[in-house]
C-alpha cells in the first residue's frame, strides 16, 4: 500500500520547529499534540484499507482512503454518504522502525473517531472509545510484532441522537451540515518509559503558573520544571506533581500581544516540552457597569461564530494551514475573537489561536432531539423563558452530554486562547442549566461561562445561573438593556454576499439577508454596526 510521508513544520512564538521533519506535500503529518510534546513520534496518517460491512459480516477491503480525512469528503479519496447503520472498517499495516523502539511502551494515539470506535492490533482486541471529540489512548506494548495489522472499526448512532452530534444532520441544509463519521482526526504512536507522563495541566495566572503532573504508574511525580527564557534557563523543582512558577518580569497574553512562555518537564525518564501564558479573566464593575476584563482591564470582544466546516475536508481543512489562514485572515479584517460554534477541533487550531494571538469562546457540543418550532419559531418571536429542568429529561442523553462537557473541558482548559465557554446554544439538547453551570465552574473556575446562549433563560431573571447576558439577535433592532452580568451579543447578523471564485457552492445560499451587489452588502453591515 502507498504511504506518503509528510511534516509541516510547526513553530513556537520563537522561530524553533516544533517537529524538525522535512516539509512535503501531502497534509496532517504533523505533530499533533502542541502542549505535551516527545522526540518520539510515528504518523499512521495517510492511506488506509477501508470497508463497509453490517453488524456480524466481514468486511471486504475493496478501497483506500486518507486518514485523518471522513469518508463523507472528497479528500478522503471516498467522498460519498456512508450507509447507515453499517460498520466502517479500517485496516492498515505497518512495521516500526529499529530505531522508534526502546525498553519502554509503545502507545497508539487517536485524535477523534465519530462516534464508537472499537481497536484491534494484531487479532487483539485493544479497547473500545465513545463519543466523537475527545483523543483516546491505547498501549500496543504487548501485541506488537515486526509486521503489525491494524483495525479499527467504527459505528456512527447520530439517528439515536445521544451521543453529542453538533450540527450534523443527514437531511443537511439551511444551518444543518454533512454528517460525518469515521476517523477525523491524526493517528499516530509514541514510545514511552515504563512510567511517563500521562497529563500536563497548568492554571496560570498575572504572575506566574501552577504546573501540575499525573504519571502512568504508582507515586506522585518528582522531577523539575526548565523555564526557558530569553536570558537564559531557570530550574524549578517538581514535588509530588506539582510546581509554583513566578516568572520575572511577567509579559501578559492578549490577541495584541500573544506572548507564550516555552517550558521543559522531567521526570525520571521521560521528558516534554510545553508551553503556557500568564493572563487574567474577570468580572468587573466600571462606573456602575459589569465589564468582561482581561488582564483586569475591559476588553472588548469581538468576533466571528466560527463553524469549523471546509468544502473539501468537512470537519478539517486541507492541512494544518487552513487553520493559520483563517485566524489571520480574521485578525486583518479587525477581530479578536472566534466563537468555536458547536463543534471541538483539534489540538493544532487552539495552539494556533495561542500563538497568534486570538480569543476562542468555546461551545459545548450538543445532543439530543431538536425541534423546529420549540428550539427556534417560538424563541425568535420572543417566547424564551421556560423552566429547563424539565427539557430532555432522558438520563442517559443528559450523561452523554456531560460527559462531553467534562472531556471538553479537561482537555481545553491548558490553552490561554480559550477565554469562555457557552453550554446550551438556543436551547439545543438544553436541561437544568443551573445544575450544568455548577458543575462546570467547578471543573474551571477561571473563565467566564454563557449558560443559555440566545435563549431558554428562567421566568425570573435571578434564577438565571451564567456569567454573562446572552442574546442572538437577527430580525428585528439590537437593543440590550443594562443588567447586573456583563451583556454578550452572542450571535447577529447574518448576512451572506457570495462572491465567485470564493465560494463553494454559489447555486445554494444561506443567511439571514441576502446581498448581490458588494457595495449594498458593505453599506448594510456597517449600518448594522
Amino acid at each position: 500500500m502507498k504511504k506518503e510521508n509528510h511534516f509541516v513544520t510547526l513553530y513556537t512564538p520563537e522561530g524553533d520547529a516544533l517537529n524538525a521533519q522535512p516539509k512535503e506535500t501531502v497534509p496532517w503529518e504533523i505533530y499533533p499534540r502542541p502542549h505535551l510534546r516527545r522526540d518520539s513520534f510515528y504518523s499512521l496518517n495517510g492511506w488506509w484499507e477501508f470497508a463497509t460491512a453490517k453488524e456480524g459480516e466481514p468486511p471486504c477491503y475493496t478501497e483506500q482512503i486518507r486518514v485523518p480525512f471522513v469518508p463523507e469528503s472528497p479528500l478522503s479519496g471516498i467522498g460519498r454518504s456512508m450507509p447507515r447503520g453499517e460498520r466502517l472498517c479500517y485496516r492498515r499495516r505497518f512495521s516500526l522502525p529499529k530505531d522508534f523502539l526502546s525498553e519502554g511502551r509503545v502507545l497508539l494515539q487517536i485524535g477523534a473517531v465519530d462516534q464508537i470506535a472499537e481497536v484491534f492490533c494484531n487479532g487483539v482486541r485493544l479497547g473500545e472509545h465513545r463519543g466523537g471529540y475527545a483523543p483516546f489512548s491505547l498501549e500496543l506494548s504487548e501485541v506488537l510484532q515486526e509486521e503489525n495489522l491494524l483495525e479499527i472499526f467504527v459505528t456512527d448512532q447520530l439517528e439515536d441522537a445521544v451521543l453529542p452530534y453538533g450540527k450534523q444532520k443527514f437531511d443537511r441544509g439551511g444551518m444543518w451540515y454533512t454528517p460525518i463519521s469515521g476517523i477525523w482526526q491524526s493517528v499516530w504512536l509514541e514510545c514511552v518509559p515504563r512510567q511517563y507522563i500521562r497529563e500536563l495541566r497548568t492554571v496560570c495566572d498575572d504572575r506566574g503558573v501552577d504546573v501540575f503532573v499525573d504519571l502512568d504508574g504508582e507515586g506522585a511525580a518528582q522531577g523539575s520544571v526548565c523555564l526557558h527564557l530569553p536570558e537564559g534557563d531557570r530550574e524549578y523543582r517538581l514535588c509530588d506533581g506539582s510546581a509554583r512558577i513566578d516568572v520575572p518580569d511577567p509579559i501578559l497574553w492578549s490577541p495584541e500581544a500573544p506572548h507564550l512562555y516555552e517550558m521543559t518537564v522531567t521526570v525520571g525518564e521521560d521528558r516534554v516540552r510545553s508551553y503556557f501564558a500568564l493572563r487574567t479573566l474577570s468580572v468587573e464593575n466600571r462606573n456602575g457597569i459589569a465589564r468582561l476584563c482581561l488582564n483586569h482591564q475591559p476588553y472588548f470582544f469581538h468576533g466571528l461564530l466560527d463553524q469549523g466546516y471546509f468544502c473539501d475536508g468537512i470537519f478539517l481543512p486541507a492541512s494544518p494551514d487552513g487553520y493559520t489562514r483563517d485566524i489571520l485572515a480574521a485578525k486583518k479584517l479587525g477581530f479578536n475573537m472566534l466563537r468555536k460554534h458547536i463543534k471541538v477541533e483539534p489540538e493544532i487550531f487552539y495552539y494556533e489561536c495561542d500563538r497568534l494571538g486570538i480569543v476562542v469562546v468555546q461551545d459545548m457540543v450538543n445532543n439530543g432531539r431538536y425541534s423546529f418550532m420549540r428550539d427556534t419559531a417560538l424563541p425568535t418571536v420572543g417566547l424564551r423563558s421556560r423552566d429547563d429542568r424539565r427539557l430532555h429529561r432522558d438520563p442517559q442523553t443528559r450523561e452523554a452530554f456531560l460527559t462531553g462537557m467534562d472531556e471538553t473541558v479537561h482537555r481545553l482548559s491548558f490553552h490561554p486562547s480559550v477565554c469562555a465557554w457557552t453550554i446550551f446554544n438556543e436551547g439545543w439538547g438544553q436541561f437544568d442549566h443551573a445544575a450544568a453551570y455548577e458543575r462546570l465552574k467547578k471543573l474551571d473556575p477561571t473563565r467566564f461561562v454563557d449558560s443559555v446562549s440566545g435563549w431558554f433563560t428562567p421566568r425570573r431573571h435571578c434564577e438565571l445561573q451564567s456569567d454573562v447576558d446572552s442574546y442572538h439577535v437577527y430580525f428585528k433592532p439590537i437593543r440590550l438593556k443594562t443588567t447586573d452580568r456583563p451583556l454578550v451579543l452572542s450571535e447577529f447578523g447574518g448576512y451572506s454576499y457570495k462572491i465567485v471564485n470564493h465560494s463553494f457552492n454559489l447555486k445554494e445560499n444561506y443567511g439571514y439577508k441576502t446581498f448581490i451587489d458588494r457595495d449594498a452588502f458593505n453599506e448594510a453591515l456597517l449600518r448594522l454596526y
